[in-house]
């Protein structure tokens, strides 16, 4: 029988920054990592034990990569989820399953599934392509998501009044009221085959103003125990209500109110969860193998405060990348730094984090502001 630690060929959709940390993981388990990704020169091509160019979108390709391997998973969401419906009833182990995926691939059909099943949400209307905003009675302001292929910010867009109606999507979208929210939290769950179940601690974060991008993120979160209770139970409920094998990041807005609203879900490792490699006594990563593998889930338990900052693009750069300030970043105490070997830089392009770990919260956070304003990505 292939195991977990041996001979059993894990195939991964996509090969980006998620990969290529995933594939580092594996690497400790003699996994043998089988990546495919249409970026002839995505970050996991000098790291994995094979790597093939291809769509991640087309049936075929999928298919065919598919039946190269004894369980695939993936890394992000944009995938052909027919092939991986067949590939599922042809015995190919796929984690998340199909069907999970699919749901979460459209906004619209998350968000009336969260309704369905009492799950706390901002109200919402859909969109299709004949529909626009202006047609909707709302009161601005309200957001507008594209319900598919949106992600990093894109896709998303607030309309504040008439004049922003002159730029809405015209493609299916949907539009929910804006929170008024007092934080914006992640909780990471995982779980296996045998029904298993852990989470991350609550994390918190900031967002970049212009990129919309996760910028800041603070583990484990300053809510009070309530709250992080209440936020965790809400992501183990998503899990088992989805039956979920793998890994699902839950994002949430806390209201001045005190109460707890789901934003949107992730069924793959997450950029609100990059911290747990150092911070956590099992890293996301991991714990996502051993999810899919249906081994034991790991120790979620914090080592203490971390603090992570994503490095992005500088705006007005694009080009050979270059790292600024490197040196004074690496001689601060509880820094670690990471960067995903991608070659060109352009704005905010994430091209890596630093995380700080330390027993001292306000301590760990001052450290990461100096990361955030001494370490730049220029071109």
């Amino acid at each position: 029988m292939k195991t977990f630690y041996g001979d059993l060929r894990l195939g991964v959709l996509g090969g980006g920054q998620l990969g290529r940390m995933l594939i580092q993981s594996a690497m400790n388990y003699n996994v043998t990592t089988r990546i495919i990704d249409p970026d002839p020169e995505a970050p996991c091509k000098n790291i994995c034990d094979e790597f093939v160019t291809g769509s991640l979108t087309d049936f075929d390709t999928v298919y065919a990569f598919g039946k190269s391997v004894d369980l695939l998973t993936i890394e992000i969401e944009k995938v052909n989820t027919d092939a991986l419906e067949k590939l599922e009833k042809e015995g190919v182990q796929v984690f998340p399953q199909s069907a999970v995926i699919r749901m979460i691939q459209d906004k619209g059909i998350q968000k009336q599934w969260l309704r369905d099943h009492g799950i706390p949400t901002s109200d919402f209307l859909l969109m299709d392509d004949e529909q626009q905003p202006a047609s909707t009675a709302w009161s601005f302001p309200y957001v507008q998501k594209l319900r598919k292929d949106g992600y990093d910010g894109k896709g998303v867009q607030i309309i504040r009044s008439k004049e922003d109606l002159a730029h809405a999507f015209t493609a299916p979208s949907l539009i929910e009221r804006l929170v008024d929210f007092e934080k914006e939290i992640s909780v990471i769950v995982a779980r296996n085959q045998d029904g298993e179940v852990k989470t991350f601690p609550v994390v918190e974060m900031d967002f970049h103003p212009t990129a919309n991008l996760v910028e800041f993120l603070v583990s484990p979160s300053s809510i009070s125990d309530f709250l992080k209770l209440k936020a965790e139970n809400m992501a183990v409920r998503i899990a088992e209500e989805l039956g979920l094998v793998g890994l699902l990041a839950v994002e949430m807005f806390v209201t001045a109110e005190g109460q707890i609203l789901v934003n949107e879900m992730a069924p793959r490792t997450h950029n609100s969860g990059h911290q747990t490699i150092e911070g956590n006594i099992t890293s996301q990563f991991e714990q996502h193998l051993r999810s899919i593998f249906n081994m034991p889930l790991g120790d979620t338990g914090s080592r203490g405060f971390s603090v992570m900052v994503n490095l992005l693009g500088e705006a007005g750069h694009s080009g050979q990348a270059m790292y600024q300030g490197m040196e004074e970043v690496m001689a601060i105490p509880g820094v670690y730094i990471h960067l995903y070997g991608k070659k060109l830089t352009k704005p905010f392009r994430k091209m890596g984090h630093v995380t700080v770990v330390g027993e001292d919260r306000e301590e760990a956070i001052r450290k990461a502001r100096i990361v955030k304003e001494t370490l730049k990505v220029i071109a």
